[in-house]
């Protein structure tokens, strides 16, 4: 603001001073002046003038660069049409703004050190450059790092961003070159191609053909070959002619003639280059065993009919078993030397004689690889490997007892990083040997406005190749550049004259060629009247009002702008004037075009309806106040949540807005555990807070009883309580006391049985029923061995009838056998009794 606060006077001397009001006007304008020079210098600094870009480059002479270039090419017989990729190279370099890096999608200046690919021969930034392809060798090497000990490592190379030519670690570029290689850090001069060392290019030209590149060192590949020299045509027919060196290879275009492979035909083709077709004539040709003929291309003259020979060999046994053949079959195979199944024994035999077994152990290798047949020597085939081995599986994860023949599977899922460095293998007993990465990339390109289609890949993604016009601003003057490049190429300059209509009332517009922004602004005086007090209006020529050239980029500009230039009347007048400002704290000088009542900017100042805060608006009009310090209607409504200190204990806040007064009672509900520690206990926050320690405990009480148990095993009798369980001496719970025998039982209370008091001693009962048991088990066993003393006796008497009718010699010794027989036979009552005696003592034994 113009202007001086005076807030020291009091209002009764303001009266006496009206002599110095010019004084005072003349000083309150010199201030508003220096303010407004100011203000205009600040705004310079973020105009653009038209036509100024400090990045711009100076323009080449392109015409008479490139006929030094092209100097030594032209003697020799070559034209600028026959340049090719070597003139678009050509163009880009010295067109300021087209050459982009597509690594850093920055503009490369004449000044910039820049590395040149040798197979698309695109060049970027050197720095660059050195950064992709250490970026590129690093995450190669960490993925290296990763594949299993044993597995095939790929070869640690970098690539070109554009083409993709792979190089090895060994030729990261670290100097400066010119494109012929030849100079390091060449400088630049305003008469060379930029990058260029001035000197002849002499690199071998492509297809080979013993000249060099006559060309001063340029970007791009070279040019073909302008030299003039006599080559014959394809078929050699014609005398030499001269052609060009690139060119020299011609066709004279007469038939061929010459034989073809068939030995029958001609080459029936216009004269040409490299080796004749084959022949595409038909004839009648005899398989390779001449049994059969058909009528096939004469370029296949060997066929086979896919017969059995069949013929006799001389031994006048065996037949011929091979497929249509030509020539003799040979010797009898069977008569050579052979060997047996197993191979370890030779033989010379006759070929009617089969081979016979060696008898050795087979000891072949088995499909497994590992084991060898353990069958003796045998014609047949070995079979699969039955060995049961400890068998890792193919990932090495898991090792499992499997049959040698079968591949162990497991299912742990490779976690593998693939090639892409994105995405997982995933592949279930993977061996290291990770596929590649099948998906689509689908990142954003560079440009903003596509994604790369290609298959998901390491690194960054190739530069996206769509193609954009870029426009002057009357569109008659376009240029093509790569998506992405046009949000940083500037227009073309266009020569066509602005076509725009003149904003002002005066028609003396300097006529200027096509520009972006706003026309330039009319220098002639406004002269036109105030429509309030008649003056004339002296200022520079504001029918229009001026719109700022803010430097923006050149693709918005068919967006729509905030700055629509306008038509605004002559500037107001500047008499300055006493205001006082809307809250009446301060008065201000104004111009009497714009004397109006404004905030003086400080806060308002006025105490609330809570009273704990103040008007927090700027200087406004205050209406509805009933006195000088009190708010009024269109003051601030206090919202601020209350802030006064709580009780001790209590971390809730006041939920009420700022109010005069205490805050009322926290009724948030709070949870509290009980003293058994199963329940949770909802009390409110203010009868927590404001209870003592008995009343807290009252509180926790939860009204159940206690689930915990005495030392004796019982649950606690008491309610719920806080410390351990009250007369756990006291406890009567009824416990169950059994005899040894466990035939009777009794009911004791829990204070004897923990004094040891209870007991319960057997009966006669209990003897009595303990002494009949044993005797039904003693009875029980004599009969069983009785019946088998018995089965016994009836066996050996029929054994005895099948004896009787046996030789005389053996009787001596059957008699004795009987004699041994008859003795158990008259003690087994004994012997039997005495086993009954020992096995009941042994039972008694373990009872005890």
């Amino acid at each position: 603001m113009a202007g001086v606060w005076r807030k020291d006077r009091p209002r009764n001397q303001r009266g006496g001073q009206r002599n110095m009001q010019s004084s005072r006007g003349t000083r309150a304008e010199k201030t508003f002046m220096e303010a407004h020079a100011q203000f205009q210098e600040n705004i310079k600094k973020h105009v653009v003038p038209d036509g100024d870009d400090s990045s711009e480059e100076e323009e080449l002479e392109f015409g008479g660069i490139l006929d030094s270039v092209l100097n030594s090419y032209s003697l020799s017989g070559g034209k600028r049409e026959d340049l090719g990729r070597t003139g678009r190279f050509l163009e880009e370099v010295f067109s300021s703004g087209t050459a982009i890096c597509l690594i850093c999608i920055g503009t490369m200046k004449r000044i910039d050190a820049i590395w040149t690919c040798e197979e698309c021969y695109c060049f970027f930034h050197l720095n660059c450059t050195i950064k992709w392809a250490t970026d590129s060798i690093f995450n190669l090497k960490q993925s290296i790092e990763e594949y299993p000990q044993g597995s095939k490592v790929p070869l640690i190379q970098w690539s070109c961003p554009n083409c993709r030519h792979m190089y090895l670690e060994s030729v990261i570029p670290k100097r400066y070159y010119c494109y012929c290689n030849k100079s390091e850090d060449p400088p630049f001069h305003p008469w060379l191609v930029p990058h260029s060392c001035g000197e002849t290019c002499e690199r071998p030209l492509q297809p080979a053909c013993g000249h060099k590149c006559l060309l001063l060192c340029h970007p791009g590949p070279c040019p073909p070959c302008p030299k003039m020299v006599k080559t014959k045509c394809h078929c050699q027919k014609q005398s030499p002619q001269v052609h060009r060196c690139s060119n020299r290879f011609w066709s004279c275009g007469s038939v061929c003639g010459k034989l073809l492979k068939c030995g029958k035909h001609m080459c029936s083709e216009i004269c040409h280059e490299n080796e004749c077709p084959p022949c595409l004539d038909e004839s009648i040709q005899y398989c390779d065993c001449r049994s059969e003929k058909c009528l096939r291309p004469c370029s296949s003259t060997k066929w086979q009919c896919g017969k059995v020979c069949s013929k006799r060999y001389s031994c006048g046994f065996h037949v011929c078993e091979k497929i249509c053949h030509s020539g003799k079959c040979g010797p009898c195979p069977l008569t050579q030397s052979r060997t047996c199944p197993c191979g370890k024994t030779s033989y010379e035999l006759p070929c009617t004689t089969e081979v016979p077994l060696c008898g050795d152990t087979c000891g072949r290798l088995l499909e497994c690889g590992i084991h060898s047949c353990s069958r003796p020597c045998h014609r047949d085939k070995c079979g699969s490997c039955l060995e049961v081995i400890n068998k890792p599986c193919r990932c090495g994860m898991h090792v499992k007892e499997q049959p040698c023949r079968k591949e162990y599977v497991c299912d742990t899922k490779c976690k593998r990083i693939k090639n892409c460095r994105r995405h997982a293998c995933n592949r279930k007993c993977c061996d290291g040997d990770c596929p590649p990465c099948e998906k689509i990339c689908g990142r954003s390109l560079a440009c903003g406005s596509h994604k790369c289609a290609a298959i998901c890949h390491q690194g960054p993604c190739y530069p996206c190749v769509q193609t954009v016009k870029v426009n002057c601003y009357c569109k008659m003057t376009s240029v093509s550049v790569r998506c992405g490049i046009h949000k940083k190429t500037k227009p073309p300059k266009c020569s066509e004259p602005c076509k725009r209509p003149v904003d002002c009332h005066h028609k003396n517009m300097s006529v200027h060629p096509c520009h972006f922004g706003k026309c330039p602004p009319c220098r002639e005086m406004c002269g036109l009247q105030h429509g309030t007090c008649g003056h004339t209006c002296e200022a520079k020529c504001h029918a229009i009002a001026p719109v700022l050239q803010v430097k923006r980029m050149i693709w918005e500009t068919d967006v729509p702008s905030n700055n629509v230039p306008e038509k605004v009347p002559c500037p107001p007048c500047k008499v300055p004037v006493l205001i006082k400002c809307l809250g009446e704290h301060e008065e201000i000088t104004m111009p009497c075009s714009s004397a109006r009542q404004m905030s003086c900017g400080r806060k308002c100042g006025r105490t609330l309806t809570c009273g704990n805060h103040e008007c927090e608006q700027p200087c406004h009009i205050v209406e509805g106040s009933e006195t000088a310090t009190s708010a009024g209607t269109n003051c601030d409504m206090c919202e601020s949540s209350c802030t006064k200190a709580r009780p001790d204990g209590c971390s809730h806040s006041c939920l009420k807005f700022c109010h005069p007064g205490k805050c009322p009672p926290c009724r948030q509900m709070i949870k509290v555990r009980c003293h058994c520690e199963l329940n949770l206990m909802c009390i409110n926050c203010f009868e927590w807070t404001g209870a003592n320690a008995e009343k807290k405990a009252s509180l926790q009480n939860c009204g159940n009883q206690c689930p915990k148990n005495y030392s004796c095993g019982h649950r606690c009798k008491s309610i719920c309580h806080v410390g351990d369980c009250p007369d756990a001496a006291l406890c009567r719970k009824k416990v169950k006391i059994h005899c040894k025998c466990h035939r009777m039982r009794v009911e004791f209370t829990c204070d004897l049985v923990r004094a040891g008091n209870a007991k319960v001693e057997c009966d006669e009962l209990c003897l009595k029923q303990k002494e009949e048991e044993e005797k039904a088990r003693a009875i029980a066993k004599m009969q069983k061995e009785e019946e088998e003393a018995r089965k016994n006796q009836e066996e050996m008497e029929r054994f005895q009838k099948k004896l009787q009718g046996r030789k005389k010699q053996r009787q001596k010794f059957q008699e004795e056998k009987e004699a041994q027989r008859s003795i158990f036979a008259q003690y087994w009552i004994w012997f039997c009794s005495l086993a009954v005696v020992c096995f009941g003592v042994y039972i008694i034994s373990l009872q005890f």
